[in-house]
């Protein structure tokens, strides 16, 4: 994450108004504690009303107020609907990453735009792709890391089989999941169903776009397959 990200992402933190203890605040952001309290004296130093003190906790004194956000209102019915796909369709992590921005989003709207709460006319149901959503925050991060994976796959035959794989790409299908991959073992590209894994282990093995093993070279073997 970059720096500006990262100190955005802090200030989002103290927006609650309450007490946050450095540690508390390294661990959602993934950096050290030493980090965070340089980028809290940055803060302070621009201007930010953070009080406190290190090894206590610090508090947000003042509001911040942040430019309004642009938006029509049927841009934010697309966003609203999309995101509560996202709360249906994806994991928990994604989830409530969508929550968060709808809350981020509202709070630097216009005061004549609607906001997450507004009844929008469109809901999305249906739970059965929860049995399907264990293993997706793992092999998202894999995709992002290249980094590969170690899993026990079973066939729609009901054959269970190990392979390590290169994921390259998450497809939603309206349905179920899967995960398009290098296969190691069959030494091919393979899609497989992210519901018929039965588990997987993210390893420290490092992968690179390869020729004819790259996303790419995937999509253009999909695209001339008959």
């Amino acid at each position: 994450m970059r720096r500006t990200d990262r100190l955005f992402e802090l200030i989002q933190l103290f927006r609650g108004g309450r007490l946050q203890r450095g540690r508390d605040l390294a661990g959602k952001l993934g950096v050290s504690l030493r980090t965070i309290y340089r980028d809290i004296d940055t803060l302070v130093a621009s201007g930010v009303a953070i009080e406190g003190e290190r090894g206590v906790g610090y508090i947000l004194r003042q509001p911040i107020f942040l430019p309004p956000l642009n938006l029509t209102c049927l841009e934010l019915e697309a966003l609203h609907l999309g995101i509560s796909m996202v709360q249906k369709a994806a994991d928990e992590e994604l989830s409530g990453a969508g929550y968060d921005l709808l809350a981020k989003i509202d709070t630097v709207l216009p005061g004549d735009r609607p906001r997450s709460n507004h009844n929008w006319g469109v809901a999305i149901y249906g739970d059965a792709l929860k049995d399907s959503l264990q293993f997706m925050p793992m092999l998202r991060q894999a995709i992002s890391l290249q980094r590969k994976v170690h899993l026990e796959y079973e066939s729609l035959a009901k054959k269970s089989s190990t392979r390590t794989i290169q994921p390259l790409q998450l497809e939603f299908w309206g349905n179920l999941w899967t995960c398009t991959a290098w296969c190691e073992v069959r030494e091919d590209f393979r899609v497989f169903r992210v519901d018929r894994i039965v588990w997987c282990k993210l390893t420290d093995e490092k992968f690179d776009d390869e020729p004819g093993r790259s996303l790419a070279a995937y999509l253009v073997q999909f695209q001339q397959s008959p």
